[in-house]
């Protein structure tokens, strides 16, 4: 099991270690030559870009090298905001990072609501010390911005660099989105701390403890520990952390509610099923027509006795509302408790169909299929099923493998990234014929199939 290093102490602020620069500058040099090889990688129903820097050794800036990469919904005229899914500590979660902007779940909630999917990538070795990017005051907030910027130029979005952020981080990224909603609350419009918050680390001194602007108590947010991580002694900082936030959070009357996922330790496990219902409802209350973000009413949304209890309408709750879960809408709170309490979430609708099926003759025999398909907003994507003349001759992926969630057609890693390789929509029919009529079918993780849709 993938396991990242622990949080190495704060602002440790040694030189940087010449063989370890070289080890960083040979895997920056493999990312620049896979992704940055051309301007905009097209993707189903979207495109992406990438911008890479270099680690700078002048103090104050960023000591490693990131590379940043966007999808940009196909069609989009205007952004309306960027949903950034940060990865956490270590070697193994930088690079689960590289494929965050490919995950066709979180594209889907991207495209539902115009906005981009943003998925950072710190070069940062298991050794080296953690907080030198995951607080965004040495340098990773600064670069942030810097490559929002870059990103909007290179994709010829210039509202990129000036859009709403809903921010999403696991472990690290959890610390690093609990400083950036500090420092840029006006722009923040939802955070789900996956695992993490840096709040335990400047409560004890271990960091400068920030000043919290009543803004940042506005923000719609989530603390989400995995249950296990609360005997567990290597991880249950991100469980104690997660839960002093909450109450102290709370006690200051913010719009904050705690989300223990009750199958999971550290990894991100199947959370995404609480996460995407979240932001899709934090989006719904706070984009308007411009960056300008809406304000939530302090008066409204659902509140909970506690994790185990369900939520009712903020007027109806009796009790203490110091204390009590603050959750954005009566669909979110449904999820919520639904998922606390059994790690699933129902789904009765069907996945959207797949498009553009193309059907073309190898010349050796053989038929090659190729479409598009987007992940259900729900359930995400599981697989699909392949039809020739009315009769099913395939799946894909043939055997769908969990490791850390349910099976996914682009798998799923310890930091809710898809595997890599990334999976193609293809499939090759070795006894096809030419007049041969071919279909494909979406199936989410609800095992629910949608409708069919014909070759051309």
């Amino acid at each position: 099991m993938e396991r990242p290093a622990p949080i190495a102490p704060a602002f440790v602020k040694t030189p940087p270690d010449p063989l370890k620069m070289l080890q960083i500058k040979k895997y920056a040099f493999v990312i620049t030559l896979v992704l940055l090889a051309r301007p905009a990688l097209v993707r189903a129903q979207g495109a992406i870009h990438a911008v890479r820097y270099e680690p700078s050794s002048t103090t104050g800036e960023l000591v490693f090298g990131v590379t940043y990469r966007v999808w940009i919904p196909e069609g989009v005229k205007r952004l309306r905001g960027v949903i950034v899914h940060q990865h956490g500590c270590g070697k193994g979660a930088c690079e689960g990072g590289l494929t965050a902007a490919d995950d066709l779940h979180w594209q889907a909630l991207a495209a539902k609501w115009d906005c981009a999917l943003l998925g950072p990538s710190f070069e940062q070795e298991d050794a080296q010390n953690c907080r030198l990017w995951c607080d965004p005051r040495n340098g990773s907030r600064a670069r942030f911005l810097q490559a929002l910027k870059d990103l909007a130029q290179k994709s010829e979005h210039p509202e990129l660099a000036t859009a709403p952020w809903c921010l999403w981080g696991h472990s690290g990224g959890a610390f690093w989105a609990s400083l950036m909603m500090i420092s840029d609350p006006d722009r923040v419009a939802a955070v789900w701390l996956r695992s993490g918050t840096g709040f335990s680390a400047w409560e004890k001194g271990e960091i400068p403890k920030p000043a919290i602007p009543e803004a940042t108590y506005r923000i719609p947010t989530i603390c989400n520990p995995g249950l296990k991580e609360r005997d567990e002694s290597q991880f249950s900082g991100a469980w104690t952390g997660a839960e002093s936030m909450f109450k102290a959070y709370r006690a200051q009357g913010a719009l904050i509610g705690f989300a223990p996922d009750p199958k999971t330790s550290h990894e991100c496990g199947d959370s995404r099923y609480m996460a995407i219902p979240f932001f899709d409802a934090c989006l719904a209350l706070r984009l308007g027509d411009g960056d300008r973000l809406q304000p939530v009413p302090v008066n409204q949304g659902w509140l909970a006795t506690d994790w185990q209890a369900p939520a009712v309408e903020f007027a109806k709750f009796v009790g203490d509302r110091s204390q009590s879960n603050w959750l954005p809408s009566a669909s979110f709170a449904q999820v919520w408790h639904e998922y606390l309490t059994t790690a699933q979430v129902a789904d009765s609708t069907p996945p959207p169909p797949p498009t553009t099926l193309k059907a073309t003759p190898t010349g050796t025999g053989a038929i090659q299929l190729d479409w598009h398909a987007t992940a259900d907003l729900e359930s995400g994507l599981a697989g699909f099923e392949i039809l020739r003349d009315g009769q099913v001759i395939g799946h894909l992926p043939e055997k769908p493998a969990g490791g850390f969630g349910k099976p996914l057609f682009q798998g799923m890693s310890y930091h809710d990234t898809p595997r890599t390789p990334i999976q193609k929509m293809e499939f090759v029919d070795a006894t096809g014929k030419p007049d041969s009529t071919y279909q494909v079918r979406s199936i989410n993780t609800a095992g629910l199939k949608s409708a069919p849709v014909g070759s051309k």
